[in-house]
């Protein structure tokens, strides 16, 4: 992917919003230190590097945005579903190119620094098969289920030799087929659908402390676990129904008490569903109920959501409710029914990472990595019109587009680093301007920024060594970093 070095110059800072104290045609510093600048516009730039010099406090030409002393959340990750799909399609890539690729999104040094994945825990509707790590009956039947030796396993021992910090969030799609019951009450042998039974509460939960155990003896550590991707969605390819009152009791009767025995501290995550809930009124709240069980309550650290229905704004009232709880957002997708560039580049950032961000959301994963220009391979009865973030050419498995989901997942990569702190803003509002601030681990400051506007806008930010006079392109999402 080619960069753009620039540097800005006096002739253009001078733009929209333009707000001079003194001079007309306020000085540009033309040495000292220096902002990273990432830009990727509806106009054309796909994630052009520029810097920009930091002027003295004092210096400010245009409107003003200041740090107001408050702290928030600090901040995991971003990234994308390393799916078996995924896997299957890098895997065809030349190693050299698979290699280069997969540096350019995980390096911190080299690349984007991406530092959170999801993972399935078994088949899902982009793997080669439907399968669990336990398809017979009986925990004794437990093991590594070959297409996750083949196509998966590969795939994150090089993410992990590039980033060996990599937090994995793990999601199932169904339990064994054998865990499971009909509504009423009986055997019910399939993938798609069903219930878990209450009698192999135990046994799933020791597949979820074997699953975590297995992964992490191979090198990689399970930061997170959903126990049910979609809970409320029993259409899909492999998937299981899971009501709130299901998943709090699980939580409290099997895996919970599971994890503390086995002294495994992976986190575990409510819901992993849509704002809306489905629109099913008795499963409104989901994870607030489970929260308001005290003794399930214990063993959660948060909730999981995706956006196929309802609003962002679902996340205001689930950390009003419960702010010490966790928030992420794990899965969203593009595809043929909603996807051009410009506005999935834009609304996107806006409502999936800034508003997830800005309601204290701690990360964002999103759904998939890679996947061919047939939108393949896909599970029959599964999603045959998603696109991944990464579109690989099947004319010569080495040519690659990078949609909009690459972007907005490489803007916040590159700029905020695991640990990141999110800090309160005073100053500059303006209908179509969002802009988050943070501070790094390593003390440098950065700055997230959406311009939904027809015209570009400038600002100056304003810290205590420094003043970052920022030029937000039209329709346009940016990100800047600079050493405080």
């Amino acid at each position: 992917m080619k960069m753009f070095p620039l540097i800005l110059t006096a002739a253009l800072l001078l733009g929209c919003n333009q707000k001079p104290e003194e001079n007309p045609e306020p000085p540009v510093p033309s040495d000292g230190p220096v902002a990273a600048v990432y830009t990727t516009s509806v106009a054309g730039k796909r994630f052009e590097e520029s810097t920009v010099f930091l002027g003295k406090p004092e210096d400010v030409h245009f409107y003003k945005v200041e740090r107001s002393g408050e702290t928030f959340q600090s901040v995991d990750g971003f990234g994308l579903a390393i799916t078996q799909a995924s896997c299957y399609n890098l895997l065809l890539m030349p190693a050299e190119d698979r290699i280069a690729f997969l540096t350019e999104l995980f390096s911190r040094e080299k690349g984007m620094g991406s530092s959170l994945i999801r993972v399935c825990i078994g088949g899902s509707d982009f793997s080669l098969d439907e399968f669990t790590w336990c398809d017979e009956p009986g925990m004794e039947n437990f093991a590594v289920h070959p297409l996750d030796e083949e196509w998966l396993f590969p795939v994150l021992d090089e993410i992990f030799r590039i980033n060996p910090d990599v937090k994995i969030i793990g999601s199932p799609w169904s339990c064994p087929r054998w865990m499971k019951i009909s509504e009423s009450g009986g055997f019910y042998d399939a993938w798609k659908g069903g219930c878990l039974s209450p009698a192999h509460y135990q046994d799933y939960a020791d597949y979820f402390v074997r699953w975590i155990r297995e992964m992490e003896s191979r090198g990689y550590p399970i930061y997170a676990v959903t126990l049910q991707n979609e809970p409320l969605n029993p259409g899909n390819s492999m998937s299981l129904y899971m009501s709130w009152e299901d998943q709090r009791d699980f939580i409290k009767q099997a895996v919970g008490p599971a994890f503390r025995a086995a002294g495994i501290h992976t986190k575990i995550l409510l819901f992993d569903h849509n704002y809306d809930y489905d629109d099913i009124s008795s499963q409104r709240d989901y994870p607030l109920h489970i929260l308001e069980d005290a003794e399930a309550a214990q063993y959660v650290a948060g909730s999981a959501w995706h956006n196929y229905g309802g609003h962002v704004s679902t996340l205001d009232k689930v950390h009003s409710a419960f702010p010490d709880k966790d928030i992420y957002f794990t899965e969203a997708s593009i595809g043929t029914w909603n996807y051009s560039f410009d506005g999935c580049l834009i609304n996107d950032f806006r409502d999936i990472f800034l508003g997830t961000l800005g309601r204290y959301g701690k990360g964002v994963t999103l759904w998939n990595l890679m996947l061919d220009d047939q939108r393949k391979p896909y599970r029959p009865g599964g999603c045959s019109t998603c696109f991944g973030a990464v579109t690989l050419s099947t004319s010569d498995h080495k040519s690659i587009i990078r949609n909009s989901h690459y972007y907005n997942v490489a803007h916040c990569s590159k700029v905020l680093q695991p640990g990141a702190v999110r800090l309160g803003t005073k100053g500059y509002e303006t209908a179509g301007l969002t802009y988050q601030w943070y501070r790094n681990p390593d003390g440098s400051q950065a700055l997230l920024l959406l311009n939904e506007g027809s015209s570009d806008t400038m600002v100056n930010f304003v810290s205590d060594k420094y003043s970052l006079a920022c030029r937000v392109p039209a329709k346009a999402i940016q990100s800047i970093r600079w050493k405080e």
